[in-house]
């Protein structure tokens, strides 16, 4: 091969050999150390959360060394501040206090881990607003309680917030019970509690966080506790300070302990180099104002042993029979002194950790079977659908839509795995498993639609020429038209000679062209704008990264949930209608895909006790009757045509029918043919129940005879029959007869 040759071959300008286009390697590099920077330079942000360990560290043991000294009576910087005396009167206000019961007839729980959700009632204890509301009766004893307090310095505080729309408080707490000192009992009857507190805005459905720390009396049912918001560190030492006066001593003897504990657990973190490096504290919070937290369990009508016998069964199962697990009831106080704030908790429900595990699990067994079930019905219609007159068939968009719900569902599975310890977070696994592969496979599938309806998407449109007249026509052609001689005829050849006119040579392009100097980031574009596949990829990832930004708001999430389940089928129906030709999905992949799909949007969107507490939208069934419906719709385009809810001025042109009404050549032959097919030479055998020119006639003299029910129905299922029968042969317009199989592959395979 000389020069020439392979410099056309490699799409070098010229015919000699010119300098060969050389890569800015500079621009690549910058770019591949940036990438490796941002990924490996996390040693700053370990640096700031050791220096932060440290600090907790040193603090810790401060305030350890100071409650030891107060506790042994010697000198010390820390000192319990006396209980207001006016707490207790509007404590019983509101019957929080509780009373020690007869194990034998009454008990309370003694494990309150898990979550309780509860009603908040709002209520402003500035002193003007109970000055302005006297009719409550806790009003004097909160006014006693509130008195002596800076307003000026209350309204500051307070901001940040819109606590009168705070209707839900959602508490999730950990019990440390019982407390062992050096393989000991500490007690039996107190316990440590801590965990979280949240506040719902019923407006804009956020959460106001709290951290919680207290505890928690096994005798007659009464929690007190501390709540600030994130980065204002808890001093539990302040724990007896809540406490009534006679179970002040038997708190403090539980402080010590604790901390001891949370010292020895940073020593051994710091020392082992397990640093959390996380900046999740580092946002400005949302309020600054602290809170105390009264709650009061209610009495169960069950004998304690009976209730020790299901706590232990709970803890640590062994299938013996217990009693069934009463409901978990507390009335409670959230109390800001120095914010004016007080909300009353009612109409609780707990649900304890070990019944929540249990739930998760049984919802991760569900899932898990739902998606297996979505990938093995994907899986199936896509060995139908490999062919490309199959994929020139179904829609792209339609796939893409599912699998960014697959992507969405991977990435909160995963979530609340890492959310949800033990083994319940196993358990999510399974499900996040199966999401991502179906979104691996849904995605591939998708480019692989795309590349081969690449062609007859990319139809460019040509501009008609402007109109001209006749003489600038004859005008232009003389004028284009180079200058001829007429050549006499020979005796050989009678037919005139024209001699060829000269082409004209185009004037080369001297504009010197410099290969260095386009950027990586030129060429990355470039790369982008010529590469069909690079840019699908492109347009899903930033489409993804969207979502993910997206889907942290609940408002936007739930525009998204409906957006992305109203593109299930409708894609797919508008390429049918479009193309007109059917879909070619297979009836157990449509009505699979929809009872599975809407089976995770009716449980986290239709059921009040979803293991997310996503509260229940009326609209979501809405959302399932169009999803059911284009699923019929897509299903009906198979039956009677892709274009059979259409007007016909609504048609945009006539197709040309392939599938006309044919007569049976030998009605009475075994083999109801039509003859052999002209790619495959096999015989065109159709179904015996294929409507005939008789049938026809039939049924139009009993449309016009019979009932007008009746005649429809029967119609109807004639057409049904009939549209199936006349989609096995394909009459060209050159009159050649074709199995329908045989020339989509032969047209698609040509294209």
């Amino acid at each position: 091969m000389d020069n020439s040759a392979r410099n056309e071959e490699l799409s070098l300008p010229g015919g000699s050999g010119g300098p060969a286009r050389q890569r800015n390697s500079i621009s690549s590099f910058l770019f591949i150390s940036f990438m490796l920077f941002m990924l490996t330079s996390r040693s700053g942000d370990e640096y700031l959360a050791r220096r932060q360990y440290e600090e907790a560290l040193f603090s810790l043991t401060h305030q350890l060394g100071n409650f030891t000294a107060w506790m042994n009576g010697t000198t010390s910087e820390f000192s319990v501040p006396d209980r207001d005396p006016m707490l207790e009167a509007l404590l019983d206000d509101f019957r929080i206090q509780g009373s020690i019961l007869d194990p034998q007839v009454a008990s309370y729980y003694s494990n309150v881990t898990g979550f309780i959700h509860a009603a908040a009632h709002y209520h402003n204890i500035t002193p003007t607003a109970l000055l302005e509301n006297a009719i409550a009766p806790w009003n004097s004893h909160a006014q006693t309680y509130m008195y002596g307090v800076n307003e000026t310095v209350i309204v500051e505080a307070s901001r940040g917030w819109n606590w009168t729309a705070t209707d839900k408080i959602t508490l999730s707490v950990v019990e440390k019970f019982p407390t062992y000192v050096n393989g000991t009992t500490l007690s039996d009857t107190i316990s440590l509690v801590h965990g979280r507190i949240e506040l719902t805005d019923a407006i804009t459905n956020e959460d106001l966080r709290l951290e919680f720390e207290g505890v928690h009396f096994i005798m007659n049912g009464s929690i007190y506790g501390l709540a600030e918001p994130p980065g204002h560190h808890i001093d539990i030492r302040l724990l007896p300070s809540l406490v009534p006066a006679s179970s002040m001593n038997q708190t403090a003897c539980l402080i010590e302990p604790e901390l001891r504990s949370r010292i020895n657990k940073l020593k051994n973190l710091i020392d082992a180099g397990i640093i959390d490096s996380d900046n999740s504290d580092d946002d400005p919070p949302k309020s600054i104002c602290p809170f105390t937290f009264y709650a009061q369990l209610h009495q169960i009508s069950v004998p304690e042993y009976l209730m020790q016998e299901l706590e232990e069964e709970i803890q640590k199962p062994t299938g013996i029979w217990t009693i069934s697990a009463p409901q978990l009831i507390a009335n409670g106080l959230l109390v800001s002194k120095e914010c004016g704030l007080m909300y009353e908790m009612n109409e609780t429900e707990g649900l304890r950790s070990r019944t929540f595990f249990r739930k998760v699990t049984t919802y991760a067994s569900l899932s898990g079977l739902a998606y297996l079930a979505l990938l093995v019905l994907f899986s199936r219609q896509t060995e139908r659908s490999r062919t490309p007159s199959g994929l020139a068939r179904v829609s792209r968009w339609m796939f893409l839509s599912q699998s960014t719900v697959d992507s969405v569902s991977f990435a909160g599975h995963i979530t609340f795995a890492i959310l949800a310890e033990g083994r319940p977070s196993i358990s999510l696994i399974a499900p996040a498993f199966l999401a991502c592969i179906l979104f691996i496979y849904e995605a591939q599938f998708s480019v692989l639609i795309h590349q081969i309806q690449l062609p007859e998407d990319a139809v460019t449109l040509s501009t008609p020429p402007p109109p001209v007249s006749g003489t600038t026509a004859a005008r232009t052609t003389a004028q284009d038209e180079p200058q001829q001689r007429p050549v006499p005829l020979t005796s050989d050849d009678r037919t005139p000679r024209r001699s060829t006119p000269t082409p004209s040579v185009p004037t080369p392009n001297n504009t010197p062209t410099n290969p260095t100097s386009r950027s990586f980031i030129s060429f990355f574009f470039h790369h982008i704008r010529t590469d069909p596949q690079a840019r699908l990829w492109v347009i899903l990832f930033v489409f993804l990264t969207l979502i993910v930004r997206v889907i942290l708001s609940p408002t936007l999430s739930m525009v998204f949930v409906a957006i992305t389940y109203s593109f299930i089928w409708l894609p797919q129906i508008i390429r049918s209608v479009r193309r007109g030709r059917t879909s070619g999905l297979s009836k157990e992949y449509v009505i699979g895909t929809t009872v599975c799909r809407l089976y995770l949007a009716l449980y986290f969107l239709a059921c009040p006790k979803n293991v997310l507490d996503v509260e229940p939208r009326r609209w979501v069934f809405l959302l399932a009757a169009f999803v059911c419906l284009q699923g019929i719709v897509v299903m009906l385009q198979d039956w009677l045509g892709p274009n059979f809810f259409l007007p016909k001025q609504f048609l945009q042109v006539k197709m040309y029918d392939y599938h006309p009404s044919l007569p049976i050549p030998d009605s009475e032959a075994p083999e109801q043919s039509l003859g052999d097919c002209a790619i495959c030479m096999d015989a065109i055998i159709v179904d015996s129940r294929g409507r005939s020119a008789a049938s026809e006639k039939e049924w139009d003299t009993e449309g016009e005879s019979g009932s007008k029910g009746a005649g429809l129905l029967s119609g109807l299922q004639m057409g049904i029959e009939g549209a199936g029968a006349r989609r096995i042969y394909s009459l060209a317009p050159c009159s050649h007869l074709f199995h329908t199989e045989c020339l989509e592959k032969v047209r698609y395979l040509s294209q």
